[in-house]
Parts: C-alpha cells; sequence; structure tokens
C-alpha cells in the first residue's frame, strides 16, 4: 500500500496538470496558438535549464560509474534500434517518429529524484542515468524527428548538413553539456543563482503539462489507441523485463531509466519540430496513469526477490 501509494503521488499531480490544461483549452482560457507558444517555450528554455540543474548540482566525480554509465548508453540504444525497426510495420509513415521516440524516452527527472531519495536518501545514481542515457535520447530523438519529418526528410547532403545543425543547436543537448561542464569543473552557484535557476527550471513540467492537455484531441488520440498502448507497453514493461540489471539502488536507477512513463518532453520536441504530436501525447497520458500500478509492480517483485 505504501509503494502504491508513493506512486500515485508522484503521477497524478501529472496527470491533473493535463486534465487543467484540456479543460483550460476548452473554456477557451487557452487557445491553440497560446499552447503552441508555450511548448516552443519549454523546449527552448524551460527543459536545458531544469537539465542543466539536475546535472550542475550533481557531484558527477563522486557518482561516476563507468560500466554503470556505459551500460545505460548500450541498453538505451537497443531499445531506440528496437522501437525503429518496429516502426517499419507501420503504414503512415508520418506516425513513425513519434512511435519512435514515445516508446524509448522516459521521464527520468520527474520520478527518478523523488523515488531514489525515498528509498535510499540520495539520488547518486540519477546522474549516472542522466549521463549514460538523456544525451544519447535527445541526440536520437533530432535525428528521428529530423529525417521522419511530416515533409519527408532525405538522407542527402542537405539534410544531413541540418540534422547535424540540429543535433549541436539543439536547447536540451546543450543544456546537457553546460550541467555537465559546470560539475566536471566544479564551478560553484551562488544563492543567487541557485535560486533563480531552479525557480525558472520548475516552470518546464507544468507549462509542458498544460501546454500537452491544451493540445489533446481525445477524437484523433482514440484514432491511435493501437500504437498507444504498444509504445506503452514497451516503455513501462518490455524494456525493463528484457534489460533490468544490477542491484541496490543502481537497479533502481535503471528501472527509472526503462519503465518510467513517456517524458512530456517527447510531445514539446514534435510539436517543434513539425510533427503533429497525437501519438505522443496519447502515450505520455496513458503511461503516466499506468506507472502508477507498473512502478509499484517492479518495485514489489524486486524486493520480493532481495535484489532491491
Amino acid at each position: 500500500m505504501e509503494n502504491l501509494m508513493f506512486s500515485l503521488n508522484a503521477t497524478m499531480p501529472v496527470f491533473l496538470l493535463m486534465v487543467a490544461g484540456y479543460f483550460l483549452h476548452k473554456i477557451c482560457l487557452i487557445d491553440d496558438r497560446f499552447a503552441d507558444r508555450m511548448n516552443i517555450f519549454v523546449f527552448k528554455a524551460a527543459l536545458p535549464v531544469q537539465l542543466f540543474q539536475n546535472l550542475s548540482t550533481s557531484d558527477v566525480r563522486t557518482v561516476w560509474n563507468g560500466s554503470m554509465i556505459l551500460f545505460c548508453f548500450v541498453v538505451s540504444l537497443l531499445s531506440i534500434l528496437i522501437m525503429a525497426a518496429i516502426s517499419l510495420l507501420l503504414q503512415k509513415r508520418s506516425l513513425r517518429a513519434e512511435f519512435i521516440q514515445a516508446g524509448y524516452r522516459g521521464s527520468q527527472a520527474l520520478l527518478g529524484a523523488a523515488l531514489l531519495q525515498n528509498i535510499y536518501g540520495d539520488t547518486g545514481p540519477l546522474a549516472l542515468v542522466l549521463i549514460g542515457a538523456v544525451p544519447l535520447y535527445n541526440v536520437a530523438a533530432v535525428v528521428v524527428l529530423t529525417l521522419l519529418s511530416p515533409e519527408g526528410g532525405r538522407l542527402d547532403r542537405k539534410t544531413v548538413g541540418k540534422t547535424l545543425r540540429g543535433i549541436v543547436t539543439n536547447p536540451i543537448i546543450l543544456g546537457i553539456f553546460a550541467g555537465l561542464l559546470w560539475s566536471v569543473l566544479g564551478i560553484p552557484q551562488p544563492v543567487i543563482l541557485q535560486r533563480t535557476v531552479s525557480s525558472f527550471a520548475a516552470t518546464a513540467t507544468p507549462l509542458g503539462l498544460v501546454a500537452l492537455g491544451a493540445c489533446i484531441d481525445l477524437k484523433k488520440a482514440a484514432s491511435c489507441l493501437r500504437l498507444t498502448l504498444v509504445c506503452s507497453a514497451f516503455k513501462l514493461i518490455l524494456f525493463a523485463a528484457v534489460f533490468l540489471g544490477c542491484r541496490g539502488e543502481l537497479l533502481v536507477g535503471m528501472l527509472i531509466m526503462l519503465a518510467s512513463p513517456t517524458t512530456v518532453s517527447c510531445f514539446s520536441m514534435a510539436r517543434s519540430m513539425g510533427h503533429e504530436g497525437t501519438l505522443t501525447s496519447s502515450t505520455v497520458m496513458l503511461t503516466t496513469i499506468l506507472s502508477a500500478f507498473t512502478f509499484t509492480g517492479w518495485l514489489y517483485l524486486l524486493r520480493q526477490l532481495a535484489l532491491i
């Protein structure tokens, strides 16, 4: 019961923010243009600052574990390749990029710190997961969303150049590497800077979720229900069942990477890069709801097996 309540406390506020966004859109307090502008703000400003804060405030030198980071990288790469291979079966090409991204990108920052703090009293392994997985997640997302754009991307010189520029200038990737550099160099953060960055970063999740809710079209969501269920199954259950390893807090860190709900930044990136976002928003909503129960099941199973 305690694990169930923890999961509900972590996930239901997220779902309710999406419901609030949907309701505000229905009563015309938020229109489509405003929701789109919020998505752009979250993608280009709030999310990069949030990632910078997560990494810059972690002691990368103390918690560094090269084997764990490499393992997270390899598992993430395999997850991406599996989703890409399955996406080739989709007849509607415009949905392939969203299908791939929604199936592998988890919301580590949303649940990770709270879950590790609750079980072990520190969030060290989360930094390893972020370093090993998040840069690859975002690079792969930029590549996939660019090459499988609705306009029909092609692997010619122009497309490759555009993709490389998109990767190098991607705000989320810049936020990750700035945070890593700040942590490695041990640059101090004055209280004024800490509080400013923290306050700015705190806008990412609520604004992103409200914008997500405002953009949800239930009729369109119902039209891709089957794909949403497939993405959710991979994100919450199948990848974790195949790839989970290690023991103790490192195992919980991997569980966060493999079985957390699809991150709202998937939707922000998809919309910002010209994709419809219906499949992504549906997967974010469904995985967020179901994770309250799947996370509890995973933790119960791992404890029963004395692995955590």
